[in-house]
Parts: C-alpha cells; structure tokens; sequence
C-alpha cells in the first residue's frame, strides 16, 4: 500500500528544497558582481516557507505520514515556525557579511538552506531514523560553514575540531541508536517506548541511553561535551556562529527531548539523573569560564553552555523528581524559544559593534554607546535580556524555569538553587559588556561614516530581534502558546 503524502504538510519543506535548488542554478550562471541574488532568493524562501505553515497551524489539524514516522502537529508547526524564523535572521545577518569579503555565496546559502531543511526534518521526526538523518543534515554542512574563512587559521581550526568531534559523537548517537533498535525491534518512538517499559533493569538499556546522550550532548555543547563550541564559534563567520548558537542547539535539544520524553519514558530512571547531573555543570562551568572572556564570542559561546543548562533545568528536575513532564517539557520549550531570539540579536549586535570598533573585544567596546548611542542601546537590551533582566523576553524563560521546577518537587530545590546562583553570576559578564559600551572611556579608533553603519538587512534582523525581544518581556502571553504546543506532544494530539 503506497505511503498517503499531504502536500500542505510538507510545503514548508519543498519549499526549501525548491529554494536551495535555485540558489544552486542562479550560483551556476550569475557573474560574481551579482551573486548577491542568491543570498536574496535565499531570504525570499525562507519567508515563503512561513506562509503553509500558517495555514496549517489555522486548520490546526494533526496529520500523519509514512505510517507514523513523519507528523505536522502543533508541536512541529511551533518548532518549524523557530527554525525558520532564525534561519530567516541568520540570512539578514549573512548578507553584507558574506558579500563584504571573498567568499563563496552560493554555495554558503545552499549548505546553510540544507542545514534549515535538516531541522524542519527533525522537528516532525518521530522514529529513530528520520531523527538521525534529519539531525545529521543539520549538522553536515556546518562542518564547512565553520571554516569558511579559509585563510584565517582559527576558522581552520574551529572546523576541523567540529568535525573530528561531531564524527565521533555521531558514531555514538548512531551506536546508542542501534543498540536501542536491536533490544526493541522497533525504530518507531510509540513502539520503543511499549517495548521498554518492562526493561528499566536492563544494562544494555542503560549503554544504549548513555551513548545516545553523550551524542546529544555534543549537539547541543552541554557539560562534558562542549569543549568543541568556544573555539568553533570564535573561527567560524560570526552568522554561523549564531546559526551554531540557536537552529544547530534547538535542533539537538529538539532531538534529545523528544527520544527521552516519546520514546524513553519508562527509563527515566537512567536518563533523568544524567541530565540533571548535565544542567548542573553546563550552567557552572559556562557560567564560571565565560566570566574570564575578554572576546565577546567566546563570552557568548560559554554563555551558549551555560544556557543549554539553564534550558535542561526543568526536564532534568521533573525527572528526577517523577513529576508530570508536560509542564517541565512547556518550560524547556519556551526558553529555548525566547533564548533563539534575543541570542541571534545579540550575535547580530556583535557584527555591527565590530565593524564599528574595528574589534571584537570587551576593552575594545569601551565608550561605543557614546558615539552610536542606537548600537548601545542594542547592546544593553540584548545582554540584559539574557542575563533575565525585566522587562526583557528572557525574565519569563528563567521565571518559566524556575517555576516548573518549585512545581515539580520540593526535593528538585538543589537544582533551583544552583540555577539561582548561575543566575546571578550570569549578570555579571553581561553587565560587564554594557558596562563597557556605556561608562568606560575610549580606548580605541572608531570607524565613521557609511563604512561603519550597519547594512540594510543587518538593520531588519536587528529589528525582527529587538521587536520579538520586547514584546515578548512585556507581553509574555506571546510566548506560552509553547506549551500547548507541548501539550500536544505528550497527549499524541
């Protein structure tokens, strides 16, 4: 019997496909001078790729493909509608950066446009080989993009690290997988999760689960695996550093939360202390390297770790404490969607303060609110708002987070304290940044005129961002249609 296909339902992907195919063909035939076309088909895509899922997300039905391996639900929409959006900034952000030096565009966008398609994959996946393919087209073409500065030794560097690091961390994702699939018989996540259900005693069970988190770990830079991350984000163009920081990380959260919460949940016991023990130390360590950065990308890499924690924090409590998940789940969502935001503005920020200041150090920045008062202003917003700071998008992530975990269990409250002591520790570096930009005085040359102004689409995504950034800090209604989108995972529909 052939497989039933809704077109409807996998618009948002054919128009992807559609799109990198065109970015390919115009790569092949335009002269150099306007190869910029394709970083403008590119934009042009990805916004069209919005328009199917906002009709699906109207008809608001749940429909299945491929005999349950591929499902366009609430969830999906709500995650497809995050990955486009920030694929959509990262091209704005990419425009002028790629155009401005010798790089190669075409090709850029259409491994960038693959690496989105991998992650609208994922986001319906619900068997362990969709995931993995869409989880390893994600990741693949990175492994160039990190490098695209090919005469900068560090941009060589960050891509060979990332490589060498995600190759191993996928043959043990993919061993993990294998084994899970040889004790179950099942590749589907409803199936594997009846299958395990008796199996909690099962060592092999436990190996399997294990190999399987250290490959998510890695996805995602948490404590122990995040000794690639630093480096790679200081190497790569600072774009792809963004897309690594937020479409490559929610990619891998998507991934992990899904197999421990879908396929896995009768082995809480196994899993739920290792990510407790996972949030812990991303959330220190990041937190406690990132105060000694004087680069503010690598202050925004180990602020990317201890994120990933602070993001873990209350599926990771939940667990641990046999707590219903579904609110743990809500709150893991709605961090990693605000922190998706106001992250992107951040990088976007780091762009146009480096071609300002010629630098991309904290002292470098000192006294820049003085002479471009609105790249400031950006500044403060963007670092207040990850350190949690009200008005600011990201004071409901962390109130979302510490409020699912004062629910889940009294016992959780270690995990909340360590959090609030992160917490506060994060506020420092931030404020160390726009302490810089505001009250410090010039250290350094500034450039003026039009060669330091941002571009145009550097100026619309630093818009989309700071938009998003307060709208949602003061109306954070916006966001809690996360969590019924979380709903809808946990209850199959």
């Amino acid at each position: 019997m052939p497989y039933e296909i809704d077109y409807l339902a996998l618009a948002p992907e054919l128009i992807i496909v559609g799109t990198l195919i065109l970015v390919l063909a115009l790569d092949l035939v335009l002269h150099r001078e306007n190869k910029y076309w394709t970083a403008t088909v590119a934009v042009a895509g990805t916004a069209l790729a919005l328009v199917p899922l906002g009709i699906l997300a109207i008809n608001g039905e749940t429909i299945s493909m491929f005999e349950g391996s591929y499902v366009v639900d609430e969830f999906a929409l709500v995650l497809k509608g995050l990955f486009l959006l920030s694929a959509y900034i990262v091209f704005l952000m990419s425009h002028h950066y790629i155009e401005s030096d010798r790089y190669y565009q075409g090709e850029y966008y259409f491994l960038l446009l693959a690496s989105l398609l991998g992650s609208l994959v994922m986001a319906s996946a619900r068997d362990l080989i969709v995931l993995f393919i869409g989880l390893e087209l994600v990741t693949g073409p990175l492994y160039l993009l990190a490098g695209w500065r090919k005469g900068d030794v560090k941009s060589n560097e960050a891509s060979m690290k990332y490589f060498i690091l995600g190759v191993l961390s996928t043959a043990l994702l993919l061993y993990g997988m294998s084994l899970l699939f040889g004790l179950t018989g099942a590749v589907e996540f409803t199936e594997i999760a009846a299958a395990t259900a008796d199996m909690a005693g099962e060592p092999a069970l436990a190996v399997a689960i294990l190999f399987m988190l250290v490959g998510f770990g890695f996805k995602v830079a948490a404590v122990p695996f995040h000794f690639w991350a630093p480096d790679t984000y200081e190497g790569a163009p600072t774009p792809i550093t963004a897309y690594l920081s937020v479409n490559s990380k929610a990619a891998g959260f998507v991934a992990m939360l899904i197999v421990m919460y879908q396929a896995l949940p009768g082995a809480a016991d196994i899993w739920a202390p290792a990510l407790w023990l996972m949030a812990a130390l991303s959330m220190t360590i990041g937190n406690l390297s990132a105060l000694r950065q004087t680069n503010i990308v690598r202050l925004l890499a180990y602020s990317s770790i201890a994120q990933a924690g602070f993001m873990l924090v209350p599926f990771a409590a939940a667990a641990v404490a046999g707590a219903n998940l579904e609110e743990a789940f809500g709150a893991t969502l709605i961090y990693l969607v605000i922190y998706a935001v106001m992250n992107l503005g951040a990088f976007a920020v780091v762009i146009a303060g480096a071609r300002k200041t010629q630098t991309g150090t904290i002292e470098g920045w000192a006294g820049l609110g003085r002479i471009d008062p609105i790249l400031g202003v950006l500044t403060a917003v963007f670092f207040f708002s990850l350190a949690g700071i009200p008005p600011l998008a990201g004071w409901f992530a962390k109130f979302e987070m510490f409020r699912s975990v004062m629910i889940a269990d009294p016992a959780t409250i270690a995990l909340a304290v360590i959090a609030a002591i992160n917490a506060v520790i994060a506020f420092y570096y931030y404020a160390k940044v726009v302490k810089a930009v505001w009250l410090d005085d010039p250290v350094g040359e500034f450039a003026d005129g039009a060669a330091a102004a941002p571009a145009g689409s550097l100026k619309l995504a630093l818009g989309v961002a700071v938009t998003l950034t307060i709208a949602i800090g003061i109306y954070p209604s916006i966001a809690t249609f996360v969590q019924d989108a979380a709903q809808v995972l946990a209850t199959g529909g």
